[in-house]
């Protein structure tokens, strides 16, 4: 019972209160000319050109920095694989990025690399690699600086859980392969990433997911500019519902949110769930 209480004070009963505000034209300075208007508010943001650039920032955003992400920590996994002492001290080193929050993780890179005065900002502008006024200040530049900040924040985590799917593989079968004379590319294409597909799929799962609701960093560094270049959709709903205080369509906004960050969800575990199954089975 006080399981159920909690899911439904703070999971489902905020959800239901977004699906109804998202139905009514309801600005907080003019509460009296509250409205019903079905899904006007979904249907506008289907036209609206500033909603589809915050989708299209938020998908880029996603799959630069979940593709990197698991690049790069699949490579670190690889690396810290044998079970040494030196290994165990990397690992613990490395990690101290996801200890970070990443409002503050966005305002030590917003000091970082400032133009004006950030210690390699300023370096960077003088010596004419970025843009005059900084890598947030350009449109040409600042999303790839926020997937940049995001890759650096969370490719641990991605490395952790796939070390956690090395150490689980069957030895016996890795060395029967090298014992049948496969070349480490060989074992690793045949037989390691096959059986790290679910471990794969679960880091992309979580790192989907919370990249596509990515808000913090975004916030403390450009606030989604310069222009509309890194407005996300998280960030575009606050705009909506804090700056300009209009929540019947900052809550439908945060309703696109969560079906598209639900459907990404529901693929992924399908999957997982699918090779679980075609593992279990051999």
């Amino acid at each position: 019972m006080p399981a159920l209480i909690y899911v439904l004070l703070l999971g489902v009963y905020p959800l239901v209160k977004g699906i109804w505000y998202s139905l009514y034209d309801y600005n907080l300075i003019k509460p009296a000319r509250t409205q019903f208007i079905g899904i006007d508010n979904y249907r506008e943001l289907f036209i609206d050109s500033d909603m589809r650039q915050a989708l299209l920032n938020t998908v880029v955003f996603t799959l630069g920095s979940v593709f990197f992400e698991l690049v790069l920590g699949f490579v670190i996994a690889l690396a810290l694989w044998r079970d040494e002492l030196f290994n165990r001290i990397c690992l613990t080193l490395i990690l101290i990025p996801v200890t970070i929050t990443p409002l503050v993780v966005g305002l030590i890179f917003k000091g970082l690399l400032l133009a004006d005065y950030g210690l390699v900002g300023y370096y960077l502008a003088q010596w004419g690699i970025s843009d005059p006024r900084g890598l947030f200040a350009s449109p040409d530049t600042a999303l790839a600086t926020l997937i940049f900040i995001d890759v650096w924040e969370w490719t641990p985590l991605v490395a952790l859980i796939l070390l956690a799917g090395l150490k689980a593989l069957p030895t016996d079968i890795l060395e029967a392969a090298s014992v049948d004379g496969a070349n480490p590319l060989r074992v690793f294409r045949s037989i390691t990433l096959p059986l790290m597909l679910p471990s794969v799929l679960l880091a992309l799962t979580i790192r989907s997911i919370d990249a596509f609701r990515v808000f913090d960093s975004v916030f403390v560094t450009t606030g989604g500019g310069p222009g509309n270049a890194t407005n996300t959709l998280m960030v575009y709903a606050v705009k909506e519902g804090l700056s300009f205080f209009n929540i019947g369509k900052a809550s439908a906004i945060a309703n696109v949110s969560l079906l598209c960050t639900a459907m990404i969800a529901a693929g992924l575990i399908f999957l997982i769930r699918h090779y679980d199954k075609k593992a279990s089975i051999r």
